[in-house]
């Protein structure tokens, strides 16, 4: 037997594979692939797994995040998973970006619910220099008013944009892989995998944090998401978002189908595996792919979008809150919406020993 097939072989021992991780052990391109490839029967082992890793680094917290359009649609690009993309037939909102006093007011009411980050997103190939200067102008007021984490996600970005952001005040930029560089020319033709690790080491290089992450379910293989969890951790990135495609009417996935709820399960295991020590979101689609055996991921990840996405509903907020607190794990809102959407949940549920009465819905208990 070859090195290879044993290192793969011993990766069926889960637990001894978690044991491995937390050693300081970083999994092969071949373990990784054994934990997609192995059999449904095993989900739970390789969960099980997961979780250990999970509640070693993280804990029973689970950091909520609530996205928001910035700007919508306008996009020239031609990614075809995606509702706001020139080919979509979607109907969707289309909006330029908000002005100064609606991102101000959203930061304003982000600092009072006691929230972490506030999150400006915007469409499009990447920002104008006008539009960097219009964010940098609104993110500088934000550092001097409020005590506010700041992430942007605005598509492609140039070494000097990426420094000025910096310069601003911004932590934090997303900017997803979404696919393999083997697979990426499949999804989208007007920009290529290289630009965007070329945007993510323009942000590192700038000081700014990383969150990136893939959809999973576009027609790839197993080899093509293991590749990108491997890019994922050779980049340190602090945290990934983990979507499963919801095929939108009117994009060219539309009639994709949908995962399962156990291979979702596999893919979110080996993340975690693959880069334990990041924040893994489970992300858009989990609704419509994991299905009933949503509150699983969370057993793998540490963090989730509550409510709508972009352009797609999610699980009404009040389901996500209940399903966390049955886990017995324990809320942290990471924005200004999640932490609102919080505060108004009225099913009871304990207090944990640092709460505050009245911290506003930050503390995870309302």
């Amino acid at each position: 037997m070859s090195v290879t097939t044993e290192t793969a072989a011993s990766a069926t021992n889960w637990n001894l594979l978690a044991d491995r991780v937390l050693d300081g052990h970083s999994l092969s391109r071949e373990e990784a692939l054994s934990i997609l490839q192995a059999d449904d029967d095993s989900v739970l082992s390789i969960l099980d797994a997961a979780r250990r890793v999970r509640q070693s680094l993280f804990g029973k917290s689970v950091q909520l995040y609530y996205l928001k359009n910035a700007k919508s649609g306008l996009c020239p690009e031609d990614c075809n998973y995606c509702s706001q993309s020139k080919i979509s037939e979607a109907p969707i909102e289309k909006y330029a970006m908000l002005n100064a006093e609606r991102l101000l007011e959203g930061a304003r009411l982000a600092a009072e619910n006691q929230s972490r980050t506030y999150c400006i997103v915007a469409s499009g190939r990447g920002p104008t220099d006008r539009e960097v200067d219009h964010v940098s102008s609104v993110v500088r007021q934000i550092k001097q008013e409020y005590d506010l984490h700041v992430c942007c996600c605005l598509g492609l970005l140039e070494p000097e944009q990426a420094i000025r952001l910096k310069e601003a005040g911004v932590d934090r930029v997303n900017h997803n892989l979404n696919t393999s560089e083997r697979h990426h020319p499949e999804i989208c033709t007007t920009h290529t995998f290289q630009d965007r690790l070329d945007t993510l080491s323009a942000c590192r290089d700038a000081g700014l944090e990383l969150c990136a992450g893939l959809i999973v379910g576009m027609g790839e293989n197993h080899g093509d998401v293991v590749d990108v969890a491997l890019k994922l951790r050779e980049l340190s990135v602090e945290s990934i978002p983990v979507n499963f495609l919801h095929a939108i009417d009117g994009t060219p996935l539309q009639k994709t189908g949908m995962l399962t709820p156990a291979y979702c399960l596999k893919v979110l295991s080996m993340f975690r595996l693959t880069v334990p020590s990041a924040e893994i979101r489970v992300a858009g689609g989990r609704e419509v792919n994991l299905r009933s055996l949503q509150p699983l991921s969370l057993y793998a990840a540490n963090s989730l979008f509550v409510s709508d996405y972009l352009t797609t509903a999610g699980q009404r907020p009040e389901d996500d809150f209940r399903m966390i607190a049955d886990l017995g794990f324990e809320i942290t809102a990471g924005d200004y919406d999640s932490a609102r959407l919080l505060s108004h949940w009225k099913v009871p549920h304990q207090r944990s020993e640092n709460c505050e009465p009245g911290a506003g819905g930050s503390c995870g208990c309302g």
